[in-house]
């Protein structure tokens, strides 16, 4: 049944719809996603901007203005792109726990819910920002051996490279500190797991491509989907889990939420690879580690690739990497309304399957 409705792309009895062009984008889908959960989210808690150590951080930040250090970018990405949505992960943890509701078999703490969510799901969402939040300003930390002298004073370079392991390390360490105040051991294990991957995603990322430009291994698109798990999925997967057992769900709603977060994530990460191709723009910028990429190098060859390699993005555009892409992107995006088909419908599960709806749409 559930097959046949994607297929039509139809909408059932309190269903879902299969993904066809169309639906809502994805600024409106947040902002009513926002309204559905009570209020808008934040890329880390009201106590954490608050905080002392973090307004001293942020002064000495500001010395860094005036210079090319990423950390500038990643600082202003935060207060000005809502078209990303950096802080969609912690949204997405409210809306799957109001859409699981309170759980028949935890009936104690029902009092401490706020539209529909439990205090230590709203703590959650928070953490899994703040894990987000440090490991982007991780990623921030430029090579000073591969600097050149048109990226600026080489001192601006290394000033910027301590405020960014600084600032990373406070984050993660007030994300430890709430982590342990939910006092849950299995989800205390599920996201210390879920940042073990999110290490061993970016190290495999970082060991990929020590050079900008360089050719990409001969890798597949299953080891893709591995790589991209760790770095991208694993930690709203596991958040999307743990919200289930903050609420002392069934172990099979919390895979349904695993899933839905897996996949929901994976489709993310492949509608942002797809930019660059589907879009009429010739400046955008594209990594010889995105999905288009690697499944063209499949379609094509090793050897016919590397022939190819400077007319890279005129080829993928004309060969099958793109769709393939898209429909895997799609693929992704049933799979995570599949598993919202066990929530109750609601506002919340609405929400959840509108943001995959904006996550595979394509001009």
């Amino acid at each position: 049944m559930w097959s046949a409705l994607l297929r039509r792309g139809g909408r059932g009895a309190g269903g879902l719809r299969g993904l066809v062009s169309g639906g809502p984008p994805w600024s409106q889908v947040v902002s009513e996603a926002e309204k559905i959960v009570g209020y808008p989210t934040s890329f880390m808690s009201l106590r954490c901007l608050l905080s002392d150590e973090l307004s001293n951080i942020a002064m000495q930040v500001r010395k860094l203005v005036g210079t090319k250090h990423p950390l500038l970018d990643t600082a202003r990405g935060f207060v000005y792109d809502s078209r990303n949505n950096l802080q969609m992960r912690g949204l997405v943890v409210l809306l799957i726990s109001k859409a699981a509701g309170p759980s028949t078999a935890e009936l104690s703490f029902q009092h401490s819910m706020v539209s529909g969510i439990y205090s230590s799901q709203r703590s959650l969402a928070e953490i899994t920002e703040l894990i987000h939040t440090a490991f982007l300003v991780h990623r921030g930390i430029v090579n000073i051996g591969e600097l050149k002298s048109c990226d600026g004073p080489l001192k601006d370079m290394q000033f910027g490279n301590k405020m960014a392991v600084l600032s990373g390390d406070f984050l993660l360490a007030n994300a430890c500190t709430s982590l342990a105040q939910l006092q849950n051991t299995k989800v205390v294990e599920l996201i210390s797991s879920a940042i073990g991957d999110l290490v061993q995603g970016i190290y495999y990322e970082n060991s990929k491509s020590s050079e900008e430009n360089c050719l990409t291994d001969d890798i597949g698109i299953s080891t893709w989907k591995e790589q991209v798990f760790l770095s991208h999925s694993a930690l709203l997967a596991k958040s999307c889990q743990a919200a289930m057992e903050l609420a002392k769900h069934s172990a099979e709603i919390q895979d349904m939420a695993f899933q839905y977060g897996k996949h929901m994530a994976m489709s993310h990460k492949l509608h942002s690879d797809l930019q660059p191709f589907v879009k009429e723009s010739d400046t955008m910028a594209f990594s010889l580690n995105s999905a288009p990429a690697v499944l063209h190098q499949e379609f094509l060859g090793r050897e016919a690739w590397i022939k190819q390699i400077r007319e890279l993005r005129e080829a993928i555009k004309a060969g099958k990497g793109v769709t393939s892409a898209i429909d895997l992107c799609r693929g992704h995006g049933n799979r995570a309304l599949a598993a919202l088909e066990r929530f109750p419908p609601s506002e919340a599960r609405a929400a959840l399957a509108n943001i995959i709806y904006a996550v595979t749409r394509f001009p």
